[in-house]
């Protein structure tokens, strides 16, 4: 049994399926299957279900796959701890960030990471937050930034609250307001994220409305939170913008920016690892990065107010 078969195999169990997996692994098909066939063949089991599509686990392949994940883990851990305590902040790291969260976290955050680890790789990708769910299980990504309360699918870190407001058009009835009320609000005329943004059930659950009551007269599917504000912009509506946003709206338009009246709405940013993830350092050197720029962010929302 070998290091190399116990990756083939969490591959394929990852994948679903031997090309995908070969090419992750970035070696030929027959390789990677040969490997994973001596594996299976020392271990005297079947570990994969080959006439399921995608390939699935066997029962006891399922187990075996746990083992295999936290050898794999403990054998590159060696090499990393090492690396940790020499103070070595280098390696490749794939993360997963929402859309509500990263065009307006990463250009802080990328340099603020970059002058802490400059021999660092980031392989940075925009996901819903399921997906996220799902990369972090089958080792698609090793790390994620997203908005807390999903803790029992994966283990949270809680890294700063980002503030919630309300972008309302001049046109509203509402822009008048120096704070808003959320019984104030006509749900009808609010725009909010389409299925996926964790953003939309947030929104909902602030302003206590079950989906089925928000009928808006815009309905978009798969928009960004720019998006909606330009809406707002062109019509009488409303939206709800996380306060890391607001840098990014033009001084002219921060009069459209109301604060909750007898409500401090807001949102975690978290952070979740992966698993077999073992490269410590980098992930300790992102998570100071991201408070650093949180914290930056919330002194600037606070002076705003």
């Amino acid at each position: 049994m070998t290091i190399t078969q116990l990756e083939y195999f969490i591959a394929v169990a990852n994948y679903g399926s031997f090309s995908a997996a070969a090419g992750r692994c970035f070696v030929t098909q027959p390789s990677l299957s040969m490997q994973v066939n001596n594996l299976e063949d020392e271990l005297g089991v079947t570990l994969l279900d080959r006439s399921s599509k995608p390939i699935t686990t066997t029962e006891v392949g399922a187990v075996v796959l746990e083992q295999a994940k936290d050898a794999v883990a403990a054998f590159y851990g060696t090499k990393e701890k090492v690396n940790d305590i020499k103070g070595e902040f280098s390696g490749k790291l794939r993360l997963g960030v929402i859309p509500t969260i990263s065009p307006y976290l990463l250009p802080k955050l990328v340099p603020e990471f970059v002058k802490r680890c400059p021999k660092a790789e980031l392989d940075i990708r925009d996901m819903f937050t399921p997906d996220i769910i799902d990369a972090l299980s089958t080792d698609k990504i090793d790390v994620a930034i997203l908005s807390g309360g999903y803790q029992i699918k994966i283990r949270e870190t809680n890294l700063f609250e980002d503030r919630l407001y309300f972008y309302v058009s001049p046109k509203n009835d509402l822009f008048q307001r120096s704070s808003i009320d959320v019984n104030e609000v006509d749900v009808s005329q609010l725009l909010i994220l389409s299925e996926g943004n964790c953003m939309r059930n947030q929104v909902l659950k602030i302003l206590c409305q079950p989906l089925k009551y928000i009928k808006s007269q815009y309905n978009f599917a798969n928009c960004s939170l720019d998006t909606l504000m330009h809406m707002v912009d062109a019509t009488s509506a409303l939206t709800v913008i996380p306060a890391m946003a607001i840098d990014y709206i033009p001084q002219e338009k921060h009069k459209q920016i109301k604060p909750f009246a007898k409500l401090y709405a807001h949102r975690k940013i978290t952070m979740a690892v992966g698993h077999t993830y073992v490269r410590k350092a980098l992930v300790s050197a992102l998570k100071e990065s991201v408070i650093a720029v949180g914290k930056n962010q919330a002194l600037s929302d606070f002076l705003r107010t």
